[in-house]
């Protein structure tokens, strides 16, 4: 989407990081405090538990000058609402809400929040892709975010790769466009990383053909000695050029993606 800046995220609780990413223009940043569910479901899987706590909440925020405060917090239970009071009173300024499934739960966390900061749903269930209709009418929705990790787990398929690739994707983000809501997907790892599983072109192509707004950056993104500035930098610029291809060569690309998913990910 030509012309509308692309919102890149960090999960950080380290202060020394997050000045970093604060100076290289990293959008929002925070810690990720998400962990209630989040063990059970993906133990088996390469993925980092987060041990992110409250406490490191004001320390991250302490150093922020650019960029927005965020947070990812627990799913909807019992003691959210005095979680989210608790990061408004610290100054976070966009709250991420994972794991839901309904707009009756979205509306709640909303409530919750009382436009008092961002809200962002990151929608990573299959019953929340099917209600998504019902969940894009509830006000006070200010973004949506698809992570794919636990949505592809939530579907019963091996990568979130196919996911993205899908016309279910597509789908989704036309209706979440349609009612007038930014959006997100995933994570990105540096520009031009051929030796990933899935090269990083790949994938920046297919967040330019849905549209995509904005995307976390991805764990395999920090690399030892890299200059974080830099790369930064080179992220904005090879979306850009995504963003700038018309629709025919975009779907090329979703083809290239799709015959590599095709030759190197198994399929269940």
């Amino acid at each position: 989407m030509q012309g509308v800046p692309f919102t890149l995220t960090l999960f950080t609780n380290d202060p020394v990081l997050a000045r970093a990413a604060d100076e290289a223009r990293v959008d929002r940043i925070g810690p990720d405090l998400e962990s209630l569910g989040k063990r059970e479901r993906q133990e088996h899987l390469d993925t980092r538990m987060s041990d992110h706590s409250l406490e490191d909440v004001a320390a991250v925020r302490a150093v922020l000058r650019n960029a927005k405060a965020f947070v990812r917090v627990n799913p909807l239970n019992p003691g959210s609402r005095m979680e989210v009071e608790s990061l408004l009173e610290a100054g976070v300024q966009v709250l991420m809400l994972p794991m839901f499934r309904s707009a009756p739960e979205v509306a709640t966390f909303v409530d919750m929040v009382g436009g008092r900061a961002r809200v962002v749903l990151l929608l990573e269930t299959a019953a929340a892709g099917l209600r998504l209709r019902d969940i894009v009418r509830v006000p006070g929705v200010d973004e949506i975010h698809f992570g794919l990790n636990d949505l592809r787990l939530s579907l019963g398929v091996a990568s979130h790769f196919e996911v993205l690739a899908s016309d279910w994707m597509e789908l989704l983000c036309r209706t979440v466009g349609e009612a007038g809501i930014p959006y997100g997907i995933a994570a990105v790892a540096q520009s031009g990383d051929a030796h990933l599983p899935v090269p990083s072109d790949l994938a920046y192509a297919q967040y330019a053909r849905l549209g995509s707004q904005g995307a976390l950056l991805a764990r395999c993104f920090f690399k030892e000695g890299m200059d974080l500035q830099e790369e930064v930098r080179r992220i904005r610029e090879r979306m850009d050029h995504f963003r700038e291809l018309e629709s025919p060569a975009l779907a090329g690309w979703r083809e290239a993606l799709i015959e590599h998913l095709r030759d190197h990910s198994p399929v269940s």
